[in-house]
C-alpha cells in the first residue's frame, strides 16, 4: 500500500471484508487477527457465479466464457461436469 495511505485503511478493508463473509476474525488482546473464510476457488467461483448472475443472456456469456478456456482448462471443465453427471 502507499505511503499517502492512512492508519485506518488497512483495518477499514479487513473489517470491510470480515462483513461480506471473505474473511474470519478473532480477538486477539485489543486487536482482531483476520484468517480467510474461503479458498481461493470458492471465491473464483462465486465472482463467476455473480458475472453470470448479471448476464443478460446467460447463454451466450457461457458460451463466450468456455470459448475463451484453454484446452486444458476445457478438459478439466468437461470432466467436472462428467463427475457431477455420475452423483446425480
Amino acid at each position: 500500500m502507499g505511503e499517502d495511505s492512512a492508519y485506518t485503511t488497512v483495518p477499514t478493508i479487513l473489517t470491510r471484508l470480515w462483513e461480506k463473509g471473505l474473511l474470519h476474525r478473532t480477538l486477539r488482546g485489543r486487536a482482531y487477527e483476520y484468517s480467510p473464510a474461503v479458498s481461493e476457488a470458492e471465491l473464483a467461483a462465486r465472482r463467476m457465479r455473480a458475472a453470470l448472475d448479471n448476464a443478460r443472456d446467460r447463454e451466450a456469456a457461457l458460451s463466450r466464457f468456455v470459448g475463451t478456456l484453454t484446452k486444458r482448462d476445457e478438459r478439466a471443465l468437461r470432466k467436472v461436469v462428467a463427475d457431477l453427471e455420475k452423483e446425480s
